[in-house]
């Protein structure tokens, strides 16, 4: 079986060849070749993004258990090649029966496994999430099954430390009121990261620093939604200049609407609605995003964050977080590449899986 080869292609600023194994799907080099291949004519490549924040799109919910090939097509064709379909706080049966099969179809994005936000949430800061299903953790809840990924939780709640400490998985920490001193005892634990940074959490205050302070002192990773309505212009480059592109991953935190319009729609049991591509509970609280992982690089760009460091933050620092061999164009790495303009629109995507 020939190899996969890409030729004249702009990566980095340099004009070069790409040959990755058509057998693996693994970059095998990246340097002129005397092998014929596709000749991409000074055309730009990236990796492709990594979104492990994703509810759904085009109509789907994920914590509906339906449409996975729909989702993971639509969101290949918009530049994200792996995700984490992201469930909702519903019944703690609801999602067991959810996550006995994996959520990957073998086509389209890649389905890396869920993220469960929720339900262990402070009721305090639930956001769009349905108080009704909030619950403290337990150990038993999720015992034995497969396919997660990584919890959204609350480290304040009584047995939310003893929970991080045995998970399987990892731990960020999210719709929460914690404290600087209870976000630190979290990330001793074993948490990680912490969800949607700055929103659904209490507050950073020059006297209690909060989740944000002890993320920062503590070396955790932060996921930021940077489609400048979930936070300003001006935090979204303020996270990025305290955290740096090492620890800061764009996430787009979609719903259902994305890649649709405005109109009604409900989110883990909840009724929103989306006005101008903006969702919103009936409470008027912010019910995810209608855009993108791509969308949200290209406005983070737009905000000051310089564009090869926005593109890492899609790419190579989600897939270092999870530990995989995915978001860089190198030896070694899987051939996900996204075919750009100068604007960073998508024009094709390439996956491993499919070369």
């Amino acid at each position: 079986m020939a190899d996969f080869v890409l030729k004249n292609v702009k990566l980095g600023g340099r004009i070069t060849d790409l040959t990755a194994s058509r057998e693996n799907g693994r970059i095998l080099s990246v340097g002129r070749t005397d092998a014929a291949g596709r000749d991409l004519r000074g055309a730009e490549i990236v990796a492709g993004y990594i979104d492990i924040h994703s509810h759904g799109c085009m109509g789907y919910n994920v914590t509906e258990g339906k449409g996975f090939p729909e989702m993971s097509a639509f969101l290949a064709a918009n530049g994200t090649t792996s995700w984490c379909p992201t469930t909702e706080t519903v019944p703690v049966s609801e999602l067991r029966a959810l996550l006995r099969k994996s959520p990957d179809t073998g086509k389209g994005a890649h389905a890396l496994g869920f993220h469960l936000e929720g339900p262990y949430i402070s009721l305090a800061y639930r956001g769009a999430m349905n108080p009704d299903y909030a619950r403290l953790p337990d150990t038993a809840d999720f015992k034995g099954l497969e396919h997660i990924v990584m919890m959204t939780l609350a480290p304040e709640l009584e047995g939310a430390l003893d929970f991080i400490r045995s998970a399987p998985f990892h731990c960020s920490v999210g719709h929460t009121n914690a404290t600087y001193e209870e976000a630190r005892a979290a990330f001793a634990a074993g948490a990680d990261c912490v969800t949607h940074l700055f929103n659904a959490m209490s507050p950073m205050h020059h006297r209690e620093p909060a989740v944000a302070g002890a993320a920062l002192t503590e070396g955790a990773y932060v996921q930021v939604i940077s489609d400048g309505i979930h936070l300003h212009p001006a935090t979204v480059l303020a996270a990025y200049r305290m955290y740096g592109s090492d620890r800061m991953i764009l996430i787009s935190d979609a719903m259902s609407a994305t890649g649709l319009g405005d109109g009604a729609y409900t989110l883990g049991g909840m009724d929103v609605t989306v006005t101008d591509g903006v969702a919103r509970t009936a409470s008027g609280a912010l019910a995810g995003s209608t855009v993108t992982l791509g969308e949200c690089v290209r406005r983070a760009v737009s905000f000051g964050i310089p564009r090869d460091e926005a593109l890492k933050m899609a790419s190579e620092t989600p897939a270092k977080y999870l530990g995989l061999p995915k978001g860089k164009l190198a030896p070694g790495y899987d051939a996900d590449i996204l075919i750009v303009d100068e604007a960073l629109n998508v024009k094709e995507t390439i996956l491993c899986h499919a070369l």
